[in-house]
This record gives structure tokens, C-alpha cells and sequence, in this order.
């Protein structure tokens, strides 16, 4: 059975962060969670990342009393736990809204459309990088690379993929998270909120109906590497930055309809909105 510090009488050395305690029900539950997590590492302090996620599904975000429960659990000093804390991104260090809304400005999600997307999605929200709208629904930031090169541009709620997204698509994604419409990702199980994303990140089963055995399959964009290392010679195609086709360019494939989800871009390809061209509008030579 994991003891605290204080329990086992050991001194940390260090002055701890001042930050109230959760009520007694609460310190409670979390700590019954916060043993079964440690319970699964042979050394305590790797459970540092996973308990980081279970106070934040408690608030939301990485609050000073959250960061203070995580330190007397693991027997180190919240100057320990602020270091991490506050290396890593998924971790929130203010009031977040129920959704995490990732736009990707990596080089090639913003030359093909991604840093106009992030634009008019603030805008559309009036909120900038990083602050949450006034309902509490949604917070908006900007983001590295999520390896998901091959259908950018590409935007995630709460570290779930939305493919080949455009201005238009973006924003009608935003409106049905604020509605509290159903809204599915490319691939996987529908959203929940950032709090429940939260706890399964800790390490807790998904509790929806389905939502273990929901996937999605890659899309053909994903499969050429593997097609070529086979000896597969795909068909020759380029692709202009707007989504038109090069004269004598073999034709598009469509994705496989299990790939989209209803907030999937209508364009064959993954290319900014038409209306906010990423690249040239001419074809080379003209």
C-alpha cells in the first residue's frame, strides 16, 4: 500500500507550494485512483505523467492544489512536479474550456491552409491563441506537428484527428461543439470533454458504450509508403496547393468512405479552403 510523505514521516527538504487542500470526499477518491496508478510502475515517480492527467480531470487544467496532491503521493517537491508540469503542453496551467480545439501551423499544415484556418477560427470565436470563449465551450490554440502529415491540414479536439479540414469546415465544427451536437472524428470514438480525455489518459478505461471498439482505418495518403516498400507502383499524381489537378496527372482517388467523418473537408484532396488559397493559383509554366 503507497503511503504519503507525511505518512511515512519524511522530511522533502524544501518548502512545499502553498495551495489549499480538495475537500475531504474528493482527496479521497483521488487518492484510491492516484494508488492504483502507482501501483502499475515499479519506481513511484514514474507515475508523475499519468497522476498530472488525473488532477486534471478533476479542474480541467493543473491546478496548484492538484500539483500539491501529485507531490505528496509520489514522496517529491512540488518544485519537482511544476517542472514537469510545466514542460509538457497537454498539461493546462489555466480554465479550459470542454473542448481543446488544435489547429496545426506546422510548416505543412500552414502552407496548405492551416495558419488560415487558425485565423478565421479566431475570428469566428473572438478568442486568440490559448483563451477559451465565453460559454466555456471551446479553447483554441495552435499546434506542432501530430503526425499527420499526410491530410493536412489537419485540426484536433481534445487530441482527436480531424482530416483535411478547410475555413469552412473548421467553422462548422467549432458551432456544433458549442451547440452540443454529436461530433465524430475521422477515425475513432466520438468526442467526450476535455475532463473525461483526461482520465482516460491517466489510465482509466473509456466508459461509453462502443467507444473501445470504435477505429478507423488508414486512408490511401497513409498506405503508399507500404504499397512502394511491396513493389506496388501507385499511379503518378501531383497535386496543386488549391486541390486542382495537374494536366495529365493521373485522377484523384477518393478516400474510403470510412475515413471521413462529417466534419472531413468536401475535397478530394487535403487542401485549403478555395477561398484562402495556400499556394499559387496558376499552374507551373503559365
Amino acid at each position: 500500500m503507497t503511503t504519503t510523505p507525511s505518512e511515512q514521516g519524511v522530511s522533502l527538504g524544501m518548502p512545499q507550494l502553498p495551495a489549499p487542500d480538495y475537500p475531504d470526499d474528493v482527496r479521497a477518491r483521488l487518492e484510491a485512483d492516484a494508488r492504483e496508478i502507482i501501483g502499475r510502475y515499479p519506481d513511484s515517480r514514474s507515475a508523475l505523467l499519468p497522476l498530472l492527467h488525473l488532477v486534471q480531470s478533476e479542474e480541467g487544467y493543473v491546478t496548484r492544489t492538484g500539483m500539491r496532491f501529485c507531490a505528496d503521493m509520489l514522496g517529491l517537491t512540488t518544485a519537482e512536479v511544476t517542472a514537469v508540469a510545466t514542460f509538457y503542453t497537454m498539461y493546462r496551467r489555466k480554465p479550459s474550456g470542454d473542448y481543446q480545439v488544435g489547429v496545426c501551423t506546422n510548416t505543412l499544415c500552414a502552407v496548405m491552409g492551416g495558419d488560415a484556418i487558425f485565423s478565421a477560427l479566431q475570428e469566428h470565436l473572438g478568442v486568440g491563441n490559448g483563451e477559451t470563449t465565453g460559454d466555456g465551450k471551446v479553447t483554441l490554440e495552435h499546434i506542432e506537428c501530430n503526425a499527420a502529415c499526410d491530410f493536412a491540414p489537419v485540426v484536433m479536439v481534445n487530441w482527436e484527428f480531424f482530416d483535411n479540414q478547410t475555413v469552412e469546415s473548421a467553422r462548422r465544427l467549432v458551432d456544433d461543439l458549442r451547440a452540443g451536437a454529436e461530433v465524430r472524428p475521422t477515425r475513432g470514438a466520438p468526442l467526450c470533454t476535455y475532463k473525461e480525455t483526461a482520465r482516460i489518459l491517466a489510465g482509466f478505461p473509456d466508459p461509453r458504450p462502443g467507444a473501445v471498439d470504435a477505429s478507423g482505418s488508414a486512408g490511401p495518403a497513409s498506405l503508399i509508403g507500404l504499397r512502394l516498400a511491396k513493389g506496388e507502383q501507385p499511379e503518378p499524381r501531383i497535386v496543386h496547393p488549391r486541390g486542382e489537378e495537374i494536366r495529365g496527372a493521373a485522377p484523384q482517388d477518393e478516400p474510403p468512405a470510412e475515413h471521413r467523418s462529417s466534419h472531413d473537408a468536401p475535397q478530394k484532396t487535403s487542401a485549403s479552403d478555395p477561398a484562402h488559397p495556400a499556394g499559387p493559383v496558376t499552374e507551373e509554366g503559365e
